[in-house]
């Protein structure tokens, strides 16, 4: 608790040995507070902490063998990237010798071995990020926690990174848990995902299972987006009769789009169609993104851009249609 105020409560999870688990929520979802509980910055009113079997829940941070890897990477200004790596085996009293070794090895890993003798300063946001990484990874400690640990990279250099950490983590096999609100990280990165809402667990699963199959709104809007067909105009075909308090949702990349006169396709059983307005179309590149009214609601469909794609203006009359299957029934 924070004065009157509970950040987390009623929270229980297991992380297996070897997973990366990722904690994701909005701000204020308190998944900060249960990395600082677990890295021993914040103790907990009641409940346990156990570590191998072990409570650490009093423990302080320091006497924990862990790996912590910020944000802001907390690299130590006046030393060099080789003296930032040599610090935590120098407090477990490493030997000189087999501490150049380690930490040559470590470089070489992070494709570092040009810069050892350069301040964090000297290095741009990527390479502080590998130092930071290559830190806490150096003392093989028995799990890793990440703070929102690609924050503060630009897009493209945060993609490459997450590419680098997945090698890294396969190639450590360490417990990692990772803290952050960017849904594209957690999903390329985790084994296992918990979501987070006010303080408690909202689901947790596989990337996969999450994204294709949450449980709640609250889920399927934070983890992407979705179309959640509460006042549609129409009846959603696949399902009968909805239990009080849930509502059909599909997913925006699941809808396809075509010319009002089209021919329907050739699986057209499974399928529902629609008809429909464009109200907006926005183009991101790979995606093309349609805002469509249907009834009275506003359809979200995302298409990937080809060469010989049909684009459609705003005002113009189109067909939606989906499979059956592809609609979910979520809790509100």
């Amino acid at each position: 608790m924070y004065g009157s105020v509970t950040a987390v409560r009623g929270l229980s999870l297991t992380v297996g040995r070897g997973e990366f688990l990722t904690i994701l929520g909005p701000s204020g979802s308190g998944k900060t507070t249960v990395l600082m509980l677990l890295a021993g910055f914040v103790s907990p009113n009641q409940g346990e902490i156990l570590i191998a079997g072990n409570s650490v829940a009093a423990v302080p941070s320091y006497r924990r063998d862990q790996g912590i890897v910020f944000q802001s990477y907390a690299l130590f200004p006046h030393l060099t990237v080789c003296q930032n790596l040599e610090f935590p085996l120098e407090m477990r009293g490493m030997k000189a010798a087999e501490r150049s070794t380690r930490v040559n090895r470590m470089l070489d890993r992070v494709h570092l071995n040009d810069l050892g003798g350069r301040m964090p300063s000297q290095l741009s946001g990527g390479q502080q990020q590998r130092v930071a990484l290559a830190r806490a990874l150096i003392a093989d400690p028995p799990f890793l926690l990440l703070d929102e640990p690609l924050g503060a990279l630009d897009r493209n250099l945060r993609e490459q990174m997450q590419i680098e950490m997945k090698n890294l983590h396969r190639e450590f096999g360490i417990t990692s848990i990772c803290v952050t609100h960017d849904q594209e990280e957690a999903l390329t990165l985790s084994d296992r995902i918990i979501v987070m809402r006010a303080g408690q667990i909202e689901q947790t699963d596989t990337p996969e299972a999450l994204y294709d199959r949450p449980a709640t709104s609250f889920v399927a809007k934070f983890l992407g987006e979705a179309n959640i067909l509460e006042t549609p105009g129409f009846r959603v075909e696949s399902i009968d009769k909805l239990r009080p308090g849930t509502v059909p949702m599909i997913r925006p990349e699941r809808i396809s789009l075509s010319g009002h006169t089209a021919r329907k396709r050739a699986d057209a059983a499974h399928r529902q169609y629609v008809a429909g307005t464009v109200v907006d179309m926005i183009y991101a590149g790979p995606l093309r993104k349609y805002h469509v009214r249907v009834g009275s609601s506003l359809l979200v469909v995302r298409e990937n851009v080809t060469a010989e794609q049909t684009i459609f203006q705003p005002g113009v009359n189109v067909n939606l249609d989906w499979l059956r299957s592809d609609v979910r029934v979520v809790k509100i």
